[in-house]
């Protein structure tokens, strides 16, 4: 049996919670600078929120790199192309409940009456098909939210036929 391995990068849409975001920290950045021309103190906020922006801003360009080898699928995110940090990693052969699209009739139940956590993964595009997997790890249970490619569902599928729906 030869070794699944399969890559994927996913690029996050801005959000509009980013943006309000991003305009909110403009906006106080530059109260800071304008309050530098009456009080001296001022320029330790202003210092202050520069860091904070420095440091906040390049988590608003956020890309999920998907990597599945071998019914284990680790997700990283990848702030403006230039730090990862490992978001999550799941075993899907032992712990994985179903994997579906998640606008099927599948997930219908999950949808209205699920109390467990929603973690989402995918691309937040209107035109993006999402996958959701329902998972019961050592957490609890939750809900992922994915936007996989053909080959790693048919992997998917292969490794556990009934609960993979793939349509």
């Amino acid at each position: 049996m030869s070794d699944m391995y399969r890559e994927l990068l996913v690029k996050r849409e801005p959000q509009t919670s980013d943006r309000l975001y991003k305009v909110g920290l403009i906006l106080l950045t530059a109260l800071a600078a304008a309050a530098v021309l009456f009080t001296p103190w001022a320029i330790l906020v202003l210092t202050a929120v520069c860091v904070f922006d420095y440091f906040k801003f390049p988590t608003f360009k956020l890309e999920y790199e998907y990597l599945y080898v071998n019914g284990e699928l680790d997700i990283d995110k990848i702030f403006s192309g230039k730090s990862r940090k490992k978001a999550a990693s799941y075993n899907i052969a032992d712990h994985m409940e179903l994997v579906a699209p998640w606008d099927s009739h599948e997930m219908d139940y999950y949808r209205k009456g699920f109390q467990g956590k929603l973690v989402d993964f995918s691309s937040g595009r209107p035109e993006g098909k999402p996958y959701a997997m329902v998972y019961g790890g050592e957490k609890g249970m939750e809900i992922v939210l994915f936007e996989p490619d053909e080959a790693m569902l048919a992997d998917m599928q292969r490794i556990a036929p009934r609960k993979v729906h793939i349509s």
